[in-house]
């Protein structure tokens, strides 16, 4: 998911991830996303090429905002932290976590729920509260709670673990990978919100 400084990255990154975890039956038919590296930058038009291998130019909407993705440890998550968990069902039953977001405490019930996700067939994403210390984080499995449900989720070795940060326009460079939550518009892809990797890390989800 992400005025003075702080406040801004929150309300603009609650209004990010908010978007992007928005349950699937709410969702706008012409809404997407848009994972892949830019190619260009200039004002209000971002050129992306995507993970599929397409080159979209994308228009940055009035009042867009921006942030990026820092890293954290599985160990980081504690009982009552606001998590975004992509999954898949695993072979032996449950899921399997594919990535993790630990919302910063502002952003706390952004995009509540489970429902399908497309960073791989048959993904999840999960926004949920880390459940109490007695049903909570047991070796690299957590179990969270929304909306009254619980779900356990394994955490396999080397999954990507993330925060939210803060970024400039300055880390919109050629290279640097992006998750955007867009809609189609008259002139191409329209977005509000940016997710730009830097310093290394990319944004997983």
């Amino acid at each position: 998911m992400f005025k003075s400084i702080l406040p801004a990255l929150v309300l603009g990154l609650s209004a990010l991830l908010s978007a992007a975890s928005v349950h699937a039956e709410d969702q706008k038919a012409e809404q997407f996303h848009i994972r892949g590296r830019i190619v260009a930058y200039s004002g209000s038009a971002l050129k992306v090429k995507t993970r599929e291998g397409e080159t979209v130019d994308i228009t940055l909407a009035d009042g867009w905002t921006l942030a990026s993705v820092a890293n954290a440890a599985v160990t980081d998550i504690e009982p009552g932290d606001f998590v975004g968990i992509a999954s898949l069902p695993s072979e032996g039953g449950g899921d399997g976590a594919l990535e993790v977001l630990i919302f910063p405490p502002a952003m706390k019930g952004a995009g509540e729920g489970s429902y399908g996700w497309d960073l791989k067939p048959n993904s999840s994403m999960t926004n949920a509260t880390v459940a109490d210390a007695v049903k909570g984080i047991d070796g690299r499995t957590v179990t969270v709670a929304y909306h009254g449900k619980e779900k356990k989720i394994a955490i396999p070795d080397g999954t990507p673990v993330v925060t939210i940060a803060p970024a400039t326009t300055d880390d919109l460079v050629a290279g640097a990978v992006v998750f955007i939550p867009a809609e189609k518009a008259a002139s191409g892809p329209l977005t509000h919100q940016v997710l730009v990797g830097k310093n290394g890390v990319v944004p997983p989800m």
